[in-house]
């Protein structure tokens, strides 16, 4: 579990850094410890598996990407552990999660993947479909984006 400094620290790490050269120092202030200390912090929750990474956020529309779709797959559950991280493999793809098939639904595996356009999609579709034999899915454009947002945890 976690204490409650190392919750206070995701919630800072979870938002906009602050733009200046050392954007620790400002946090840490704001949690009340030294610099050092959040620093060492962080690296042990990565050590932990907590945090898997910090990184940048991209604008996907602002940067020319105005596409995106999920793609339903169908993989055969003898496959899945071959399968699944090879389509995670792919540049294009942002996730790639395994479902369980419902009644009426049988696609098992799910892949989000972004384009410059609708037929960029399409054409990424076809690559992995024909780099792992998978055949059988849906292509499910986006046609209106209501939200898109990193999760805040705490």
């Amino acid at each position: 579990m976690l204490d409650d400094l190392e919750r206070r620290i995701i919630q800072h790490l979870q938002g906009d850094l602050p733009l200046t050269s050392r954007p620790y120092a400002v946090l840490s202030g704001k949690l009340g410890i030294r610099e050092e200390e959040l620093v060492e912090r962080i690296k042990l929750q990565k050590e932990k598996g907590i945090l898997r990474r910090l990184g940048a956020n991209l604008n996907p529309r602002l940067a020319g990407f105005r596409a995106n779709a999920m793609i339903a797959w169908y993989v055969p559950e003898d496959k899945m552990d071959e399968i699944g991280p090879l389509m995670a493999t792919f540049k294009e793809v942002s996730h790639c999660y395994q479902r369980r098939i419902q009644r009426e639904w049988k696609y098992n595996l799910f892949t989000m993947v972004h384009g410059k356009s609708k037929k960029d999609c399409q054409c990424i579709v076809r690559r992995i479909a024909e780099n792992t034999g998978i055949k059988d899915y849906v292509t499910l454009l986006t046609l209106k984006e209501y939200k898109k947002t990193s999760p805040e945890y705490f």
